[in-house]
């Protein structure tokens, strides 16, 4: 049944449920994300796409291959995916309509890669993602946001803070003239340096039982992995939105408080995220060259773990 037409896209089953849990309707996801399509189309069009689909009954779950049955005028790209180890087709949200569409098909977080389809492998910028520990308050992710603008001011760089619309916060820096590994070293970089300023406050260590109580800096959203969209939902009760926040503003903040229901009148209708973000920069040398220097989070947690295993086993040999 056919409940609304908007930019010729039939939209469906407005009133029932989104999914589980959620406590909103799909008609709620449809008018959020069409209410701020002129603001969440520009972070995504041109660049591939994944997509956090819920549907009643079901966990949510990540899609990177467009839907089957697409209409036509939906643009993709082809991106090899290491995961699924062949060629996929990521979708390519241009327009109003499309983003229609994808709303249609329950697709609730948008989440993009630092880099346009078919473009030299340059990156658009840099992300820090702050973490913080399970059942801690909001302001040590405040504190933690503060050490990484104070290592950013202290490398010449200024960077916008949104939330995650989760507990966390992203710390976003656009970036010109790098190539992909030199800009994830300087992510590296930067989240050193600024848990260097609290060891006791913040941490870059990517084992979850390691980090002792401390907010986790995550560097590993740099390069050629993803960010969810500023104004994006997030699959959590209520749809809480990826919120833009001035810095000033931060420890005001309580996460949560922006949802598809608030963000109306708590965003405006201005685009707050373009204008916090800064012109992009070049990144420092020094901040490469140091970052070079860092292991890479994953592979380096993986080594350990293996490492710790293998201890393990011979402990109980």
């Amino acid at each position: 049944m056919v409940d609304d037409e908007r930019d010729g896209v039939r939209l469906t089953s407005l009133d029932a449920p989104l999914g589980d849990g959620l406590g909103v309707t799909k008609g709620d996801l449809v008018d959020h994300l069409d209410a701020f399509a002129d603001r969440l189309v520009p972070q995504l069009a041109g660049r591939p796409l994944s997509v956090k689909r819920v549907r009643p009954g079901q966990e949510p779950f990540m899609q990177r291959n467009v839907a089957k049955g697409a209409p036509e005028w939906v643009r993709t790209v082809p991106v090899w995916s290491f995961g699924a180890h062949r060629e996929v087709h990521q979708v390519l949200c241009d327009d109003r309509r499309t983003l229609l569409w994808l709303a249609n098909q329950r697709a609730v977080e948008f989440h993009v890669p630092f880099f346009l389809a078919g473009a030299e492998a340059e990156p658009t910028g840099i992300v820090l993602d702050l973490d913080p520990p399970e059942d801690a308050d909001f302001a040590v992710v405040v504190r933690a946001a503060e050490l990484v603008r104070r290592a950013l001011a202290d490398a010449g760089l200024a960077g916008a803070v949104k939330t995650s619309g989760s507990k966390g916060v992203h710390v976003v820096v656009p970036v010109r003239g790098v190539g992909p590994e030199d800009a994830a070293a300087a992510t590296r970089a930067l989240a050193a340096r600024a848990a260097a300023l609290d060891p006791d406050l913040a941490t870059t260590a990517y084992i979850r039982e390691d980090r002792h109580g401390r907010v986790f800096l995550d560097s590993t959203r740099s390069g050629s992995s993803t960010i969810v969209a500023a104004y994006s939902p997030r699959t959590r009760p209520g749809l809480p939105v990826s919120a833009p926040v001035a810095w000033a503003d931060l420890p005001t903040v309580r996460p949560g408080d922006v949802t598809v229901a608030t963000a109306p009148q708590r965003l405006g209708d201005g685009d707050p995220w373009t204008a916090l973000l800064p012109d992009p920069q070049e990144l420092p040398a020094d901040l490469v060259a140091q970052g070079h220097t860092i292991p890479v989070a994953r592979v380096a947690a993986m080594h350990e773990g293996k490492r710790r295993a293998r201890a393990r086993r011979a402990a109980e040999g």
